[in-house]
């Protein structure tokens, strides 16, 4: 019986927090808000980076020699049998300098509750992967496990992640560099009125 009641509460919590969240009213963000975003945006970029190349000096090469990148930062909960998350991040073309604000949103199902909280620096060797993912946006499906590519030698992209052919992931944690990234139903897309 108890096993029941939690069940049906679970549930519950989880519906009053979809139906609060999409219930809220939003209005135009006023053209000093949007101004306040992208530079929220940039500091976490920068301060991202920074930590990055502190935990794995490396990182520093690999980014500039890149044709782009882009820095994400991410919020997750989950309770019981429903989880997501947010976040929101910059790609920047490395020839144009041309920036793109971006946002991200995860969808997690299966037992479990907390909190996470984690960067992801994206690296594109080619300019062809850095306008794929700005354009058309990233889509992990389902559930998907990368380990770090770790070689004897090192190399410019020592602790990244190959997602795809010249497209590699770093992932930060409060402890530094994660050593495994696991996505649940991530998905990135631009953020349209951070670019007008």
């Amino acid at each position: 019986m108890n096993q029941r009641r939690l069940f049906v509460s679970a549930i519950a919590i989880t519906l009053l927090l979809g139906f609060t969240v999409t219930t809220v009213p939003s209005r135009a963000a006023t053209e000093e808000e949007v101004k306040q975003k992208k530079a929220d945006i940039r500091k976490m970029a920068n301060d991202t980076l920074a930590r990055l190349y502190k935990v794995q000096p490396s990182a520093q090469q690999a980014v500039a020699n890149a044709a782009g990148y882009a820095v994400f930062s991410n919020f997750g909960m989950k309770i019981f049998l429903a989880g997501g998350g947010s976040g929101r991040g910059i790609a920047v073309n490395n020839k144009t300098k041309k920036e793109t604000f971006m946002k991200m949103a995860e969808v997690q199902a299966g037992l479990g509750m907390g909190i996470k909280k984690f960067r992801l620096v994206w690296v594109f060797e080619n300019q062809a992967g850095l306008s794929r993912f700005i354009d058309s946006g990233w889509e992990f499906g389902g559930q998907a496990t990368a380990a770090a590519k770790l070689s004897d030698q090192g190399g410019a992209f020592a602790g990244a992640m190959s997602v795809s052919p010249g497209i590699w992931l770093y992932q930060l944690t409060d402890d530094g560099l994660a050593l495994e990234l696991t996505v649940k139903g991530t998905k990135y897309f631009k953020a349209g009125a951070l670019n007008k």
